[in-house]
């Protein structure tokens, strides 16, 4: 820690991550480990970028949001991991305050525009099924890009106003944060002064940015549930069922461990427990959505294979 002075308090200037281990022989396989994680995970995301890109056949709508998820996806684990792969090369565990704020305010700007866009993916999916005949219009490429940037706005918002509140609180006494990357209940548990309005602004940040899209994504695959289960053939509920599987699942894993990363705020000191939520949540959940897409999804294989293979697409 780095004190500076303010009256007869000192302030402090820098954290220290403890980070996953502090065991140095796990630390260069811990280090290999994430490294592939990255490379997997950026790789896989910019492929699906590239086939959606590349393949005429996927220039719908449904795949518009699933390639700004995929830049999301990069965006998130590129915010965590490269810093910390550098503090498992290194003794030095410490992180300014400044950047400590600058991790957070980006994090919770890329997993707030992600938790809308999966919003409006269900929404997309309730009109391509429910309401096949007013989809082109209602799903047009200027209402994709509005509501692509009514997700960052509100995501912005969001960001900004929790770093904001961040900023105002004083820390003057522990600087040692028992984790990889610096998130909200790291530095309320830190804080020396109160912490009620932090709560109070991310407890409304949760319910316009959790609760209310968890409805909105549960009340479209309601609708969705009921629409392909009036379809006759077994053949056909397959099919559909099929483009909303992939996305379901994605979302369970992003809001699972979500939930549990934010219920944790009043439990006193972090634990490992809080670390492993904190890898699910921003490693392990972006490598997979690129394979969790892909994998019953014969469109989007076969672009994949048109771009490994430099092969033109069918015109």
């Amino acid at each position: 820690m780095d004190p500076g002075a303010s009256g007869n308090d000192s302030v402090v200037t820098e954290f220290v991550l403890l980070g996953l281990t502090k065991t140095p022989a796990l630390q260069p396989i811990l280090f290999v480990i994430f490294l592939l994680a990255y490379v997997a995970t950026v790789g896989g995301n910019f492929s699906i970028l590239a086939a959606i890109l590349a393949e005429p056949k996927l220039h719908t709508p449904m795949y518009f949001f699933l390639g700004n998820l995929s830049l999301l996806d990069v965006g998130c684990i590129s915010v965590t991991v490269p810093a910390m792969l550098g503090h498992f090369m290194s003794s030095n565990r410490s992180i300014l305050y400044r950047s400590c704020l600058s991790q957070l305010f980006f994090f919770h700007l890329l997993a707030g525009v992600d938790c809308f866009l999966l919003t409006v993916m269900a929404y997309d999916r309730y009109l391509a099924i429910c309401q096949p005949l007013t989809y082109s219009t209602r799903m047009s490429w200027g209402i994709q890009r509005a509501l692509a940037g009514m997700s960052c706005v509100f995501s912005f918002t969001n960001a900004l106003t929790q770093t904001v509140a961040v900023s105002t609180l004083n820390f003057c006494g522990p600087n040692v944060i028992n984790h990889f990357y610096c998130d909200l209940p790291q530095l309320f548990q830190l804080s020396c002064s109160s912490i009620q309005l932090n709560e109070q602004l991310l407890f409304v940040a949760a319910a316009f940015m959790g609760v209310a899209p968890l409805v909105l994504i549960t009340v479209s695959y309601g609708h969705v549930a009921a629409e392909v289960l009036r379809i006759r053939s077994a053949e056909g509920r397959k099919k559909a069922f099929s483009t909303c599987g992939s996305h379901l699942t994605v979302v369970g894993i992003f809001y699972g461990t979500g939930v549990f990363s934010y219920m944790r705020l009043g439990s006193g000191e972090a634990s490992d427990k809080d670390k492993g939520i904190g890898i699910l949540n921003t490693v392990i959940s972006p490598m997979l959505n690129p394979v969790i897409y892909s994998l019953r999804n014969p469109d989007v294989q076969g672009a994949l294979r048109r771009v490994f293979t430099g092969r033109q697409p069918p015109t």
